[in-house]
């Protein structure tokens, strides 16, 4: 995994702001986040071998950061340590659990890979799974190094960059995962093409096939996450075959709404197989991968 690692502010609102807007909240917590760590404790969770590559700074958010990943399991070698704040989000949640996100990028956005450590978690890995919450060209940096590695290349190209950003992108990865929104500004041909659509699920594109899969109804309490959790349960279980893969991350995805906040909402393997079994045996207890 290669991304970001945010400590989240949350709030719950009745509904959210419009612009220039105050509205008060009911509560507010402090929990773990960013794209990166929870794609990595989901795919710890989800039964996966994990090394994270992320950048956390020299502040007290940084020690409850890794407390919270090592004690999922994720391993840390290729975690930097940078001078100045950690990353941090506010995140506000309505009664609808729909929400918006802010982020201070702090030291996600300085991360590199010139540490020994950072490229051997890269180019020892079966799948690397990318996010956009970082340096651009550091993505494209991991990107080549796990390729090289014999790697299948993932990446959640969320938040959208510019257009150019995303076709340097087409051409250095194997598997791309947008939302529905993200999927009308990617334009570009990727062997992989995974789109995402909340509690109606998942559809899965190759040049000559498309498969659509469900997502378990569930009430949602908070989608903050979940689509995080979604892309670390695909790259755990991508060894697997994209379709088995595919009915596993939008299980556990929609077992991540039930849950407040991002960073621990993500289900454990058992959970999901529970729910798999109750629509496709097939799907469930599976052979453990590696991310």
């Amino acid at each position: 995994m290669v991304g970001s690692v945010n400590l989240d502010q949350s709030m719950r609102v009745r509904s959210l702001p419009r612009p220039g807007e105050t509205v008060l909240a009911a509560s507010t917590t402090w929990s773990p986040g960013g794209k990166g760590g929870n794609q990595a404790v989901a795919a710890a969770r989800a039964g996966a071998s994990v090394d994270l590559v992320a950048a956390l700074g020299d502040d007290d958010a940084a020690a409850k950061l890794r407390a919270h990943l090592s004690g999922n399991d994720v391993g840390l070698d290729g975690v930097l340590t940078l001078p100045g704040a950690s990353g941090t989000a506010v995140i506000v949640v309505d009664d609808g659990a729909e929400n918006l996100i802010v982020v201070a990028p702090g030291a996600n956005a300085h991360l590199h890979l010139s540490s020994p450590a950072v490229r051997d978690a890269i180019t020892a890995s079966d799948v690397v799974l990318l996010s956009l919450e970082i340096p651009v060209d550091t993505v494209l940096a991991a990107a080549r190094l796990g390729r090289a590695g014999g790697a299948v290349v993932m990446v959640n190209a969320s938040p959208v960059g510019s257009p150019a950003d995303l076709e340097r992108l087409a051409s250095t990865v194997d598997v791309v995962i947008v939302n529905d929104a993200e999927s009308r500004e990617w334009h570009w041909p990727v062997d992989h093409l995974v789109v995402t659509r909340g509690a109606d699920g998942a559809e899965y594109r190759t040049t000559d096939a498309r498969v659509t899969v469900g997502a378990p109804a569930v009430e949602a309490i908070d989608t903050t996450g979940a689509g995080d959790v979604f892309a670390g349960v695909l790259a755990a279980g991508w060894h697997l075959g994209p379709e088995v893969a595919l009915r596993r991350a939008c299980a556990a995805g929609a077992l991540a709404t039930l849950v407040p906040g991002a960073g621990d909402c993500a289900p454990t393997e058992e959970a999901v197989d529970d729910v798999l079994e109750t629509t496709d045996p097939e799907t469930a207890s599976p052979e453990r991968g590696g991310a």
